[in-house]
């Protein structure tokens, strides 16, 4: 059993307010690269764990890794041993714990079926887990979780993510984020939505590593028709007409630099 767990892009990420509770109220179009972490499982007498692949070190608690607790959080009658390829860096503003999260519920739906409140379950995992499971484009409003699926005009599109090699994490970004709403997401397709967008969380993200800075410059200048910051960060991403720019622009980053291409799906 084989599952891939699709990177997470935010087209447009616009955050409208802190809640009392510590989150925040948000509009954002959620959508997926055709690549990223790859999950494979087989039936087991018991749930059991194993992380390899470039970034698999650096889940150094396998008990409290969210794709455990994804597990724990399904019922099924026998247990799976997962292998999970970590190909995705870490706090990168690409999802990555909760693409994993999403991979299983796919994997364990395709067996066993998912519970009817299988949608709580994974937002109690974490606010993108939701979207995840079905790895779609998608429109995300509240924390996230609550999801409006829209036809996308750029299933296909090149894409290249970007992140410098800085691990940066999404509380200190959203709280450093000034509290001004700026408006909510504009309307039309989904191209339309991403060029008039923006992302809010850009500017306390470049506050806190300038990383992120060099990485949006060099990639303006690569013929993208959009470069934006992904999520919280430090990932970027770069849309393109056609592959072969993507992959010429892909060609000339700076080899310290971690990169991924692919299409949207």
């Amino acid at each position: 059993m084989i599952e891939t767990a699709y990177a997470k892009i935010n087209l447009a990420l616009h955050v409208r307010r802190r809640r009392e509770d510590g989150y925040h109220e948000l509009e954002t179009v959620f959508a997926f690269v055709d690549a990223g972490d790859c999950l494979s499982a087989e039936a087991a007498p018991r749930d059991a764990l194993t992380t390899v692949g470039e970034f698999g070190n650096v889940l150094t608690d396998p008990a409290e890794n969210i794709v455990a607790r994804a597990l724990v959080a399904l019922p099924r009658a026998e247990g799976l041993a997962l292998t999970l390829e970590k190909n995705l860096p870490v706090a990168a503003g690409l999802g990555g714990g909760s693409a994993d999260a999403g991979a299983v519920f796919r994997l364990v739906e395709r067996h066993y079926g998912l519970p009817a409140d299988w949608a709580a379950r994974a937002a109690e995992l974490g606010a993108d887990v939701p979207a995840c499971v079905r790895s779609e484009t998608c429109i995300g409003r509240g924390t996230g979780t609550e999801l409006e699926p829209v036809a996308s005009d750029l299933v296909g599109t090149p894409v290249l993510l970007v992140n410098p090699r800085v691990p940066l994490s999404t509380g200190p970004v959203f709280r450093a984020w000034d509290g001004i709403d700026r408006g909510g997401l504009p309307a039309g397709s989904v191209r339309a939505i991403a060029l008039a967008g923006r992302n809010d969380l850009e500017p306390p993200a470049l506050a806190l590593c300038p990383a992120i800075g060099a990485v949006l410059a060099h990639l303006r200048t690569t013929g993208a028709w959009l470069v934006r910051m992904s999520g919280s960060g430090a990932t970027c991403f770069a849309l393109y007409e056609t592959a072969a720019a993507r992959d010429a622009a892909r060609a000339g980053l700076p080899a310290e630099w971690w990169s991924l291409a692919g299409g949207l799906r």
